[in-house]
């Protein structure tokens, strides 16, 4: 079975190919650059590099969010219209499960997180049963500083894995303590290769047209729209 991943949640834009239990190409990037322009031919360049053609493919898995609203929307769309074409089916992963998947072999809480912003995290919370990742917590949007107390009651090892983990840190160490450990730079880094991973452990993938992208919360233009139709500012 060959699945095709696809990561364009955050900065890091990411793809993957792999066969089974097999990893047979992985390529990202990690910086500012538009995604929609780079993705598809991204794409087309490892499948040639492989020898693979697109009906080959059985399912592809993507990132569905929550993370950038256009940079979910890129990849979620992309993900859909080629399972569409191909009449394959489509794994959405979690963007916060797929990091949290970097710490697989840490004994205790993982906690993936993304900067939300005003004090705020995109997070979630994940434990490794087996070999297998059990979400502990739902993902959401939160106050960080409410997060953090929540998870200090929990009263176990977390591993704490971001991008925005310099930013965020101090609060972190503040609140919970010596609970905390921090992930490595390159544990902190989304990797396409643990979307593959998940969906071959998910089991039964969806339909190209189920698959609805998770942004967490409404995008910045959304609010406005539906706050002046409300006949109110914005908060």
């Amino acid at each position: 079975m060959k699945i095709l991943a696809i990561d364009t949640s955050t900065h890091v834009m990411g793809i993957a190919l792999a066969e089974d239990d097999k990893l047979l190409a992985e390529y990202t990037t990690n910086f500012k650059k538009n995604h929609s322009l780079r993705l598809m031919p991204a794409i087309q360049q490892m499948l040639k590099e492989l020898d693979v053609q697109p009906k080959e493919l059985d399912a592809i898995a993507v990132a569905k969010g929550p993370g950038s609203y256009t940079g979910v929307r890129i990849g979620v769309t992309t993900a859909k219209s080629m399972a569409w074409s191909l009449g394959i089916p489509v794994y959405g992963i979690s963007s916060l499960q797929m990091l949290a998947r970097n710490g697989i072999r840490f004994q205790g809480l993982i906690c993936p997180f993304m900067d939300a912003r005003r004090g705020q995290v995109y997070t979630g919370l994940y434990k490794v049963q087996g070999t297998h990742l059990e979400t502990e917590e739902k993902d959401r949007i939160i106050l960080l500083e409410d997060w953090l107390s929540l998870i200090k009651e929990k009263a176990e090892p977390v591993l704490f894995l971001s991008q925005e983990w310099n930013k965020h840190k101090d609060m972190v160490y503040k609140l919970v303590g010596n609970q905390a450990a921090a992930g490595g730079v390159y544990e902190n880094q989304p990797r396409p290769e643990a979307l593959a991973a998940l969906a071959f452990q998910q089991g039964e993938a969806e339909p190209a047209h189920s698959i609805i992208p998770e942004y967490a919360q409404m995008a910045e233009a959304e609010k406005k729209w539906y706050a002046s139709k409300e006949g109110r500012g914005y908060e």
